[in-house]
């Protein structure tokens, strides 16, 4: 593996592509459950973008145990760098589970995940009320997880972004952005 300075441009296309398609999953889900009028609309065109994002985060996860990550600052506190490194394993590990437990509860309700014209995914999970009771519960409360989970790593980036300057969120950056020169910190002063 090869020491990186920025993430590449697959890993960036991976990013940015599943961050609008989770965003856009979350406001589907919530209005699948507030308007049924727009329900089958609304489910016809979440199933197949779940299976889209569990695709993405595969290949993303791949990718990523492939390549070397641009490393934290080195002055970065122990915690943070923890909070970090967990933080997004949880996200990969949401990300995969999500849309896994969704494809198990459309499975235990009895239906066909259809993606586009006539494309039906095979059950993955045995027919039974029971069963797909408890995946619409975990469904649900997995969905309030990635929620929290990516409005931490977005205070997370904007706190690298605009409080540290640090470079960390140039890394990931759809754009290119010189990194800023580093700056004394108030507690290098001394």
């Amino acid at each position: 593996m090869r020491p990186a300075t920025g993430h590449d441009p697959l890993a960036r296309a991976l990013h940015w592509s599943m961050a609008v398609l989770i965003v856009a999953m979350l406001f589907v889900g919530v209005a699948m459950v507030a308007s049924m009028t727009l329900r089958p609309a609304l489910l016809a065109l979440h199933r197949p973008l779940g299976i889209a994002l569990l695709v993405l985060a595969a290949l993303r996860l791949l990718h990523r145990l492939r390549r070397r990550v641009p490393p934290l600052p080195s002055d970065l506190p122990a915690w943070q760098r923890a909070a970090a490194h967990a933080s997004h394993w949880l996200l990969y590990a949401s990300m995969l589970a999500m849309p896994l437990i969704g494809w198990a509860m459309v499975s235990a309700a009895g239906n066909p995940v259809t993606l586009w014209g006539a494309v039906a995914l095979p059950p993955i999970a045995p027919h039974d009320p029971a069963v797909y009771s408890g995946l619409r519960l975990a469904h649900a409360w997995l969905a309030r997880a990635l929620l929290a989970l990516v409005l931490l790593h977005l205070a997370a980036a904007l706190y690298h972004a605009w409080i540290r300057r640090d470079g960390v969120f140039a890394t990931m950056a759809p754009w290119r952005i010189a990194r800023p020169p580093s700056r004394p910190r108030p507690d290098d002063a001394a």
